[in-house]
């Protein structure tokens, strides 16, 4: 369904920003069929590699505003202190049905809305950073104004990052940013912290961080694959009585385990987030 949604785009998809995960968004377009022809790029800073990447495809980089049709889309993929010059910038491009999604971390709908025509349909995201793979996981958020086609739009866009999961209360984001937003920085945590206690116990530096490295990625694409739950497989690989049981009695202590741990780390990461957006 994503890719016959894009092909059939009568306005162009207005990509603002290009960095890394505006870099993503246009790469997974063009493989789910998006005609590079319906493709706008504004990015001051474009790499002149991409750009011309961008030219010989059929896409447009830069042009004038007054040669920019009506969009159907425009995606925000700026970093959000920028936001505010950046939505004045655009506001003449948002006509009647045109769809802003924005992937901008910690800009509210509100925000958005205010810098807008009155009636704007937008949708705010949180990808995280293993969209830059095509493998993340993205949250996002209508406002009112999305009908069932923007946000059926919306989906087929963001699903070029991976996952996408709707909420329908943007309350519900920050909590979800502590979760999968910041969740990429908790798993590459994880990996240090073992290849540090692997060395600790005697395995050669450089081992205990492929080791860790490995056991990690190899144990998240298991879970994606398998489709089990995480916690019939952390059964399935604890003997009773053996390393594995030594090793969780002291990870899932109810008192300094690693459950409490990042349930206080998730806490302290969603209120932090509620601080930002005020």
């Amino acid at each position: 369904m994503s890719a016959d949604i894009l092909k059939t785009l009568t306005g162009p998809v207005v990509l603002v920003g290009a960095g890394k995960m505006g870099g993503a968004m246009l790469e997974g377009w063009l493989g789910l069929g998006l005609p590079a022809e319906r493709l706008v790029v504004l990015e001051p800073n474009l790499a002149e590699n991409l750009a011309a990447r961008l030219g010989a495809a059929g896409a447009r980089a830069n042009p004038d505003f007054a040669d920019i049709p009506a969009p159907a889309v425009i995606v925000l993929a700026v970093k959000p202190q920028v936001a505010p010059v950046v939505l004045a910038t655009i506001r003449s491009l948002v006509a009647p049905g045109t769809l802003v999604v924005s992937i901008m971390a910690g800009r509210t709908i509100d925000f958005i809305q205010e810098a807008l025509p009155n009636g704007a349909a937008v949708v705010r995201t949180i990808p995280n950073t293993p969209a830059a793979i095509g493998q993340g996981i993205t949250v996002a958020v209508p406002n009112r104004h999305v009908e069932a086609a923007g946000r059926d739009l919306a989906h087929a866009l963001l699903s070029a990052l991976g996952s996408v999961e709707w909420i329908a209360d943007e309350a519900l984001m920050d909590a979800a940013t502590a979760v999968s937003g910041s969740g990429p920085a908790y798993v590459f945590l994880l990996a240090e912290a073992l290849a540090a206690a692997g060395a600790a116990v005697g395995l050669p530096a450089d081992l205990a961080g492929r080791l860790a490295r490995a056991t990690v990625a190899g144990s998240g694409a298991l879970m994606i694959q398998s489709g089990t739950d995480a916690a019939t497989l952390r059964e399935n690989v604890t003997s009773p009585g053996g390393t594995t049981a030594a090793a969780l009695a002291v990870l899932m202590d109810p008192a300094r385990g690693f459950g409490p741990l990042l349930g206080e780390a998730v806490a302290a990461a969603t209120q932090r987030g509620r601080e930002l957006g005020h």
